[in-house]
């Protein structure tokens, strides 16, 4: 009796903790009496490998069967997802013909991309055989006019909280768990069954179980990945790829295979050694963030939980829980329009996701008229649109084009273009359709330019360009030439020109034999005018080539002497109007630029002022009173007689000699020779003697004084 009720004290425990793991075969005791049963767990199998065209609704399994044993006829939910290709927003699954499945309700979880079917009465569970009849009538929908790609639906049975991957054939379990350290979640995780399968911790090596297991997950939490043996090495430790290094460095690191970091994670903020899938909201959903062990006590930084993964363990049991089907969205995927000069037939090219392409002339109607990636089109002489369409999937139409280009001609011309010396010429040509394409060369060479104008480089040589007329690659059978024609033109000199006081002057335009328009209208090759200013003159050859000569007039004063000023033989010749272009002498055949001329000798002298291009000279005479500081009264007709030089010019002067002692020795007058150094007929002494000199009785005295040598 004992041992009988220890064995259905084992029995009822292990039932308990193997519900508790997620194991869900089906363990069942009969009365006392009776001997346990233990039932095989139920499996599901479904085809379907289908195509989707958008905006439909298209059923997600041709066939499915649900095998269970005998006595476990229901169960409480099934579940499909969605669990590749997923796009939120846009994917849905939807059971439809409702009325015919009453002990079924869907509710569709967007975030997880997962619908759920059980019953509407909660904790009642539903015959398998309903549950097939609905899973025949779950549909996939997706919002978007223009999808892609290809959709994976798990279809799972027993425990809806773990995400079935068909890829590897991988279960993925959400377990809430708020502030659980990543240790004590590994270990944890380490326990967890699923119908025989041994979880750990999940390890994400690709990104279709990032998707399933971070961003479609219910929760986020801690993955088995850490770098806590090696800084910056990153491994995971977990089921059957621990020891795989899968990252290195922190955030600018790289990875030999996969990783999911969010932006600037691996950060290392604080010896952060182990990975967790980040908190929704902050940056990439579902991507990867390290954190310490413990991570934050609150906030986004918090473990809410962590990732079980079940399979792929040595030695475990080939379970058939979940099954998988494909829907690959139809799609035209690439269309190559053609074209082709003129009247003719023209190949088109398409391609689809999947099935075939067939071909029609109308946008949404008609009939088929080809199939295959390939059409060739009858001949054509104008333009058409075809359409390409996926084998079943009107709402995939695309239009391509047949294009018929004309081939064109250059219908105007002007085959020479002059001009005058060297420079730029605008080249015109019109084509009947297209454009123009400009060559140095009649025949091969690249374009030079494109368009109905084209201005050509600095010329200074007649040269020969080509025009072709191009529409849409369909070339004009023959370029046309045009030819430039550099003409000379008068070579002329500007000039800068005086025009003197009061005169004439006459402007050449110094070129013979060409047509002349000066600024003034006269049309002859010389003019005179007589005041300053501006003149240009228009040269023009026989080329009809024209260049204009400018000439500046400028009118130069002619000289006048208002005065000249003497200080001792220091003299200044002040004009009466000065000008830079004025010249000064005072002998008449040395000139200078300056008025000032100092060492003037003694005597009468002339000051002159001329105008440098000989518009005119001014003259004006001056005397210079010199008394010499010495004579020699010796009879060698050389300096025998003192007296003031230029004294004679003023004929009421008078001039006093006398000696160091004041004694009256000789006084003259304008018209006398000089003294000759004798008082009384007695010749003097060689010494120093003085005079007073005044040019008339008004003016002032002039002393000095003066030597006489023996």
């Amino acid at each position: 009796m004992k041992k009988r009720n220890a064995k259905i004290l084992f029995l009822t425990l292990l039932l308990l903790f193997g519900t508790q793991l997620g194991y869900s075969s089906h363990l069942t005791l009969d009365p006392p009496t009776k001997k346990s049963v233990t039932t095989t767990a139920p499996s599901i199998t479904a085809t379907g490998d289908l195509t989707y065209c958008p905006l439909s609704e298209t059923k997600i399994v041709s066939t499915v069967t649900i095998s269970h044993d005998p006595s476990d006829l229901t169960t409480e939910a099934i579940y499909i997802q969605i669990a590749s290709g997923y796009v939120i927003g846009d994917d849905q699954l939807l059971l439809t013909n409702k009325a015919s499945h009453p002990s079924i309700e869907a509710f569709w979880n967007a975030l997880e991309g997962k619908l759920k079917l059980s019953s509407p009465t909660t904790g009642t569970q539903v015959n398998y055989s309903d549950f097939e009849e609905a899973i025949r009538d779950v549909v996939y929908y997706n919002s978007n006019p223009s999808p892609s790609g290809t959709r994976n639906f798990s279809i799972s049975l027993g425990n809806g909280q773990a995400n079935y991957l068909p890829r590897n054939g991988h279960y993925y379990e959400y377990v809430p768990n708020l502030g659980i350290t990543w240790t004590n979640a590994k270990a944890a995780a380490a326990l967890k069954t699923f119908y025989g399968l041994q979880g750990y911790l999940a390890t994400l090596t690709a990104a279709d179980e990032a998707q399933l297991a971070g961003k479609q997950a219910p929760g986020t939490g801690w993955i088995g990945g850490t770098d806590e043996e090696t800084e910056g090495v990153w491994k995971w430790v977990t089921g059957p790829e621990a020891g795989t290094i899968f990252w290195n460095g922190t955030a600018n690191g790289n990875s030999p295979n996969f990783a999911f970091w969010n932006t600037n994670e691996p950060n290392q903020s604080g010896d952060e050694d182990y990975a967790h899938i980040t908190a929704p909201g902050l940056g990439i959903p579902g991507s990867w963030n390290d954190l310490s062990n413990t991570g934050a006590t609150s906030g986004n930084y918090q473990p809410k939980g962590y990732i079980v993964e079940y399979g792929g363990m040595p030695g475990e049991p080939n379970l058939q829980l979940s099954a998988s089907t494909t829907l690959t969205i139809a799609k035209i995927l690439t269309t190559t329009a053609a074209s082709r000069c003129d009247a003719g037939s023209i190949t088109l090219n398409a391609t689809a996701s999947i099935g075939s392409i067939y071909w029609y002339n109308d946008a949404s109607d008609g009939t088929s008229i080809a199939s295959g990636n390939n059409f060739t089109t009858p001949i054509l002489s104008s333009t058409k649109n075809y359409y390409a369409e996926v084998s079943g999937c009107t709402s995939t139409r695309t239009v391509i084009a047949a294009t018929i280009n004309t081939t064109p001609t250059i219908s105007t011309i002007k085959p020479i273009v002059p001009r005058c010396g060297t420079g730029t010429l605008i080249l015109e040509a019109t084509p009947s359709i297209g454009n123009v394409n400009w060559f140095y060369e009649a025949n091969g060479g690249t374009s030079i330019s494109s368009g109905t104008t084209f201005t050509t480089p600095s010329l200074s040589t007649n040269t020969f360009f080509y025009a072709e007329a191009n529409n849409n690659s369909c070339i004009s059978p023959n370029r046309i030439a045009i030819s430039t024609i550099i003409n000379p033109v008068p070579e002329v000199t500007d000039e800068n020109l005086i025009l003197c006081q009061n005169s004439n002057l006459t402007l050449d335009a110094t070129i013979n034999g060409m047509t002349y328009l000066w600024s003034t209208s006269e049309t002859t090759k010389t003019i005179n005018i007589s005041s300053s200013g501006n003149y240009e003159v228009a040269i023009t050859n026989s080329y009809l080539c024209t260049s204009t000569k400018k000439i500046i007039v400028i009118e130069h004063e002619i000289p006048e002497i208002m005065s000249v000023k003497v200080e001792e033989t220091n003299v200044e010749i002040i004009p009466k109007n000065q000008q830079s272009y004025f010249e000064y002498s005072i002998d008449g055949i040395n000139f200078q630029i300056s008025p000032l001329f100092l060492n003037t000798p003694g005597g009468l002298q002339t000051a002159s002022i001329r105008e440098v291009n000989n518009c005119g000279i001014a003259t004006k005479e001056f005397v210079i009173l010199l008394a010499p500081p010495f004579f020699t009264p010796n009879n060698d007709s050389y300096n025998d007689f003192w007296i003031v030089k230029g004294m004679s010019f003023y004929p009421n002067a008078e001039l006093r000699i006398f000696d160091r002692y004041g004694k009256l020795l000789k006084e003259l007058r304008t018209n006398s020779l000089g003294w000759d150094g004798t008082f009384n007929g007695h010749q003097l002494p060689a010494s120093d003697y003085w005079y007073v000199f005044k040019s008339d009785s008004n003016s002032p005295e002039k002393r000095g004084h003066f030597t006489l040598k023996r």
